[in-house]
């Protein structure tokens, strides 16, 4: 059984503003990029479903058979934040933790945008994961890993963390070993969070690999007055307004008042209207929560790069959401 709430918050005294003003953290340092291998061509991991090596947005190669932590690969925005927890607590934090993958080459149609490339579990890594566990620990009692951890879905180790994040797995293709490990995860008390996918093409790829894993569960809509809107932020809703753009689809010539004015450029049938759903387990504790059509990582990930972008997604709604996600699902 995973357990959650005793390692995250003994008792959360949230140390939060009144209202949602995140100080924009100073840069400390961006990494380098990595070089692909000699001969190794491939975008993303769509083509090498037998291999381990994936090339990322901007960190250079990733290991997935090596690759353990967020703060061994290098930054591809503006740096990571540095901190340190007192000598003897290490394991008394809150680890952010996120799903490796495969991406199927032979799913079709192939993405119009992208570049045309099926992207994978590595958008926003490691800047997001980094970004979200500093602010977690500087705008909250609690204290928060400062390498986070990276994980296979069919690792033993997964259970060691009840949080665990999913980006782009609308190309998904999840092999036997990884649907048991995933559904023995979920039902011994772990959650996954799903964001940053987008359009009917996307849902249906993740929504039939879920399938596979928990086959009897049905999703859920959740509504603006779910309390996970509400339990450290008070999120004024609509649930349109939780939009978050990726910073360069953005569409600065967007108009709130105009219904028909999107928020970024077009990213495929059915990508303008934001969702969240979830499965639940028989109790009513949601197993896996999906937030559709918003980047709300990018949010977290790209918050040094542009003061407006900052202002705009990041403080008033990227942040809110990721620390009431990680408070609500942790202590529910």
């Amino acid at each position: 059984m995973i357990r959650r709430a005793h390692i995250l918050f003994a008792g959360l005294s949230v140390a939060l503003l009144a209202q949602t003003t995140v100080p924009p953290r100073p840069s400390r340092g961006s990494g380098g990029s990595g070089s692909p291998p000699p001969g190794w061509g491939g975008w993303g991991n769509e083509n090498d479903l037998g291999g381990s090596l994936v090339r990322t947005e901007g960190s250079g190669v990733i290991d997935e058979d090596l690759v353990k932590t967020a703060r061994e690969v290098a930054s591809h925005s503006t740096g990571t934040p540095e901190w340190t927890n007192p000598r003897g607590f290490e394991k008394d934090v809150f680890t952010f933790c996120r799903a490796i993958f495969k991406v199927d080459p032979t799913s079709s149609p192939r993405p119009s945008f992208h570049r045309g490339r099926r992207l994978g579990w590595w958008v926003d890594f490691p800047d997001a994961d980094l970004n979200l566990s500093y602010r977690l620990q500087q705008m909250t009692s609690m204290r928060t890993d400062p390498d986070g951890r990276v994980l296979k879905l069919s690792d033993p180790e997964l259970h060691n963390y009840p949080f665990l994040l999913m980006e782009h797995p609308g190309y998904m293709k999840l092999r036997p070993t990884e649907v048991a490990g995933l559904r023995k995860y979920l039902l011994a008390g772990g959650v996954l969070a799903v964001i940053d996918f987008w359009n009917i093409i996307e849902w249906r790829g993740f929504a039939e690999q879920m399938k596979h894993v928990l086959p009897e569960r049905e999703w859920t809509d959740l509504t603006f007055d779910h309390p996970l809107f509400h339990s450290v932020f008070d999120l004024k809703g609509p649930m349109q307004g939780i939009q978050v753009p990726t910073m360069q689809f953005w569409n600065r010539n967007h108009d709130p008042k105009d219904p028909s004015s999107p928020i970024q450029v077009d990213r495929g049938e059915g990508s303008q209207q934001v969702s969240v759903r979830a499965l639940h387990d028989d109790k009513g504790r949601i197993m896996v929560i999906a937030f559709h059509n918003t980047d709300i990582t990018d949010g977290w990930e790209r918050e040094g790069e542009q003061p407006d972008y900052f202002a705009v997604f990041s403080e008033r709604i990227a942040y809110p959401i990721g620390v009431n996600l990680v408070f609500y699902l942790m202590t529910h």
